[in-house]
C-alpha cells in the first residue's frame, strides 16, 4: 500500500485577543475564540507578531471604559489592526471609542459574535485547512481546565438606578434549558469539576421563555431557575450559582444545597441596606425581611457562604444611611462581601435622580471603614471553620504547597485555602484539608 504524504498545511493567520471585563463578557470571548479556531485562526499572546487583534470591552463603569480605551490604544500601537467589540462598544459609547481611535476597523457592541467574526474575515481571511484544524467538543475556554463559566442568559429586565447593564446588553434573553444542559455536559466530559452557573439575573433565568419546555435525553426540562439547578445539580461536578437576585423562588434551591446537589454558595448582590439608598436605587428595600431570610437559608443549610456586592457612597447616601449599613452588616455577617465607590456612568439614572453627589473623599473614608468592618466579620466567620475536614479544589500547586479553594470560595473574586502536602497535588484534584489557621481572607491546612 502507498501512503500519500499530507498535504501542505496552509499558514494559518494569527489572532491576538484581549477580554475586559466581567465573567459574563469573558463567556462572549470564549464564544468568539472558539469560532476563530472552528475556522482555522490561530490565537497568539502577543499584538506584535499577529494579523490582527480583538479587544472585547467593558463598560460598566468609568474606570473600566479607562481600561478598554488604553487597551484599544496599546493594540493600535503594537499592531494596527484592532477590532473592537464588548459593551463599550455598543450605541452609547461607540463614538467615544471613535473619536478617540478613528481607526479602528470595527466596533460592535456584546454578543455581536457575527459582526465580529465578519470583521476579522474582512481584515484577515481565513485559511481553513480540514486536515489539521481541530475543535474541542467545548470550545476554546479561558479558565483553567478545571473550571468553566456557564453562561444560562442575556440581558436583564431590571432597571437599577446605577446600572447601564440593560442599555448595553438589552433585555434577558434566556437559553433554552436543553441548550444549557448540553454545553454543561460537554464541559463535564472535557475533565470540567467545577461549573460556575452566570447571567446578569441568575434567579429570573426562563421568564421571558415562560418556563418552556425542551427536550434533554429522554425528558423535557422547564426552563425555569429551580429546574435547571437540579439538573446541573445531578453531573456530579461543584455548580456555583452567582448573580441570584433575591427573589421569594429562591428560597426552593437550599434544599439542593443541603444534599449536596448544589455548592452551599450564594452570590446576592444587595448592594446596600437603607431603605432610602434602597429606593433611590430601584432595589428591593425590606432589609429587615432580608434578614430574617438569611436566618432561614442558614437555618436550612448551615454550611452556607453568602457572598455579596454594595455600593458606598451612592448619591444621597446620608451618614446615617450609612451607619445603618454598617449595622445590617454586623447582623447579617455574610461571608464574603465586595464594594464599590459610586461612580456616576453617563446614561445612568441615578445621575438625574436631583440628589447630592457624595465627595470623593467621603466616599474614600466610607469605603475604608465599610471594608474595615467586614474584614472583622470575614475573620470571625473563617476562624469556625478551623479544625475542620473540607473538600478543596486545587488551583495552582508544586510540590509541598498548593492553592485550592473551598466550596465557599469562587475564583478570583473570593478568599483562598494554602494547602501543605506530603503527596504531589495537581490542578484540578480534590483533595481533604484539614484547617489548622485562618486569617482575614483566607485558610491555612494540610492535605489528608
Amino acid at each position: 500500500m502507498t501512503l500519500r504524504p499530507a498535504p501542505p498545511r496552509a499558514v494559518a493567520p494569527k489572532i491576538s485577543f484581549v477580554s475586559l471585563g466581567c465573567p459574563k463578557a469573558l463567556v462572549d470571548s470564549e464564544r468568539i475564540l472558539t469560532r476563530l479556531r472552528a475556522e482555522g485562526y490561530d490565537i497568539v499572546k502577543s499584538h506584535a507578531g499577529a494579523d490582527a487583534v480583538i479587544v472585547n470591552t467593558c463598560g460598566f463603569l468609568d474606570s473600566a471604559k479607562a481600561e478598554s480605551l488604553a487597551a484599544i490604544g496599546a493594540a493600535l500601537d503594537e499592531n494596527g489592526k484592532v477590532i473592537v467589540t464588548g459593551c463599550m462598544g455598543a450605541a452609547a459609547e461607540a463614538a467615544t471609542i471613535r473619536d478617540a481611535f478613528p481607526n479602528v476597523l470595527s466596533i460592535t457592541g456584546p454578543q455581536a459574535y457575527g459582526s465580529v467574526m465578519e470583521a476579522v474575515h474582512e481584515a484577515v481571511p481565513p485559511a481553513h485547512d480540514p486536515f489539521y484544524d481541530l475543535l474541542p467538543p467545548q470550545g476554546v475556554k479561558l479558565t483553567p481546565r478545571h473550571y468553566a463559566y456557564l453562561k444560562i442568559s442575556e440581558g436583564c429586565n431590571n432597571r437599577c438606578s446605577f446600572c447601564i447593564i440593560p442599555q448595553l446588553r438589552g433585555d434577558l434573553v434566556s437559553r433554552p434549558a436543553a441548550e444549557v444542559l448540553r454545553e454543561a455536559e460537554k464541559l463535564v466530559t472535557a475533565g470540567v469539576k467545577e461549573i460556575l452557573v452566570i447571567s446578569q439575573d441568575t434567579g429570573a433565568y426562563g421568564r421571558d421563555l415562560a418556563y418552556s419546555e425542551s427536550t434533554f435525553g429522554d425528558r423535557t426540562v422547564r426552563a425555569k431557575f429551580i429546574d435547571l439547578a437540579r439538573e446541573l445539580g445531578n453531573l456530579g461536578v461543584w455548580i456555583r450559582l452567582h448573580y441570584v437576585y433575591p427573589y421569594p423562588h429562591i428560597d426552593e434551591v437550599l434544599a439542593l444545597m443541603a444534599d449536596g446537589k448544589i455548592l452551599p454558595y450564594l452570590d446576592v448582590p444587595f448592594q446596600h441596606a437603607s431603605p432610602s439608598v434602597l429606593k433611590a436605587m430601584r432595589r428591593p428595600g425590606d432589609q429587615e425581611k432580608t434578614l430574617d431570610r438569611i436566618k432561614a437559608w442558614r437555618a436550612a443549610c448551615p454550611d452556607l457562604t453568602l457572598r455579596s456586592t454594595f455600593i458606598v457612597g451612592f448619591p444621597g447616601e446620608s451618614d446615617a444611611d450609612f451607619d445603618f449599613l454598617l449595622e445590617w452588616l454586623d447582623e447579617a455577617k455574610l461571608d464574603r462581601v465586595g464594594a464599590f465607590k459610586y461612580e456616576p456612568v453617563a446614561g445612568a439614572l441615578a445621575n438625574d435622580l436631583g440628589l447630592p453627589f457624595v465627595p470623593a473623599e467621603l466616599q474614600e473614608t466610607r469605603y475604608r471603614r465599610f471594608m474595615q468592618r467586614q474584614q472583622a466579620i470575614s475573620a470571625q466567620r473563617l476562624k469556625l471553620k478551623i479544625g475542620r475536614h473540607m473538600p478543596v479544589i486545587i488551583d495552582r500547586a508544586d510540590e509541598r504547597h498548593a492553592e485550592g479553594r473551598s466550596k465557599g470560595d469562587a475564583p478570583e473574586i473570593d478568599g483562598k485555602v494554602h494547602v501543605t502536602s506530603r503527596r504531589p497535588l495537581r490542578p484540578g484534584d480534590i483533595a481533604s484539608v484539614k484547617i489548622k489557621s485562618a486569617d482575614a481572607y483566607d485558610l491555612f491546612g494540610t492535605a489528608v
